[in-house]
């Protein structure tokens, strides 16, 4: 089993910054890959960015060069760094855990990720 507990998020302006941090716990072989989704009203949950534990990352195209995921040394702490936000980083963002997809890097299939509990980010002007 793999627990997880994210903080940050709240609202941001429109071309400014929020952090995101995730605290994960657990069976490590069950947590190769650490990684950040999103969900916006009415639209599907999707990867925003990914970490492994030899620290390789991914990122979505749609955050590329404004959103940084980091996680220490211990491998229990990740962040979302997003920098530069627009109106559609707006979305509920979640902390999850779990295998990594073969040659993307990227984590899932979802339904074998642990989910963060979620946090609410709004992007205004």
């Amino acid at each position: 089993q793999v627990q997880l507990n994210q903080t940050g998020g709240g609202s941001g302006q429109r071309g400014g910054s929020l952090i995101l941090s995730c605290t994960v716990s657990g069976d490590i072989y069950e947590r190769y890959c650490l990684g950040w989704f999103r969900q916006a009203p009415g639209k599907e949950r999707e990867a925003v960015a990914a970490i492994d534990r030899a620290f390789y990352t991914t990122y979505a195209d749609s955050v590329k060069g404004r959103f940084t995921i980091s996680q220490d040394n211990t491998k229990s702490n990740f962040y979302l760094q997003m920098n530069d936000l627009i109106d559609d980083d707006s979305a509920t963002y979640y902390c999850a855990a779990g295998p990594q997809v073969m040659y993307t890097g990227a984590c899932g299939p979802m339904s074998r990720l642990y989910w963060g509990q979620g946090a609410q980010v709004t992007v205004s002007s």
